[in-house]
């Protein structure tokens, strides 16, 4: 079982490998099958990290949207024909970075 520290860094790890692939902006994301398939993978990491969080964690930082995160990563997993690409975009280039600082932002409390 991994740690809530391997957890975080796990989002984290996810989160940067994100950013290598959506540099190349949403066009690519929707018409290339291997940047899809590997932020949407990454997606489910960080889905599935969040969701192993304890509450307690998940409690320094109330403003992050844990059960739509988790949420997502449920569509992601189980509704894999129906993702609505616009609408991942736009967590990735809206909703990322803010995951990012708050991430880091609980690291920097748990130490």
């Amino acid at each position: 079982m991994r740690s809530t520290s391997e957890r975080l860094y796990d989002i984290l790890e996810a989160i940067d490998r994100i950013e290598r692939y959506s540099i190349q902006g949403q066009h690519a994301f929707a018409h290339e099958e291997l940047i899809q398939n590997w932020i949407v993978h990454h997606l489910q990491i960080i889905g599935e990290a969040a969701n192993a969080l304890p509450e307690e964690i998940r409690a320094l930082r109330s403003d992050v949207p844990w059960r739509n995160i988790i949420g997502m990563r449920h569509i992601l997993v189980h509704h894999y024909f129906a993702i609505d690409l616009d609408v991942t975009w736009n967590v990735i280039e809206k909703h990322l970075p803010d995951l990012k600082d708050a991430i880091t932002s609980i690291i920097e409390k748990s130490s």
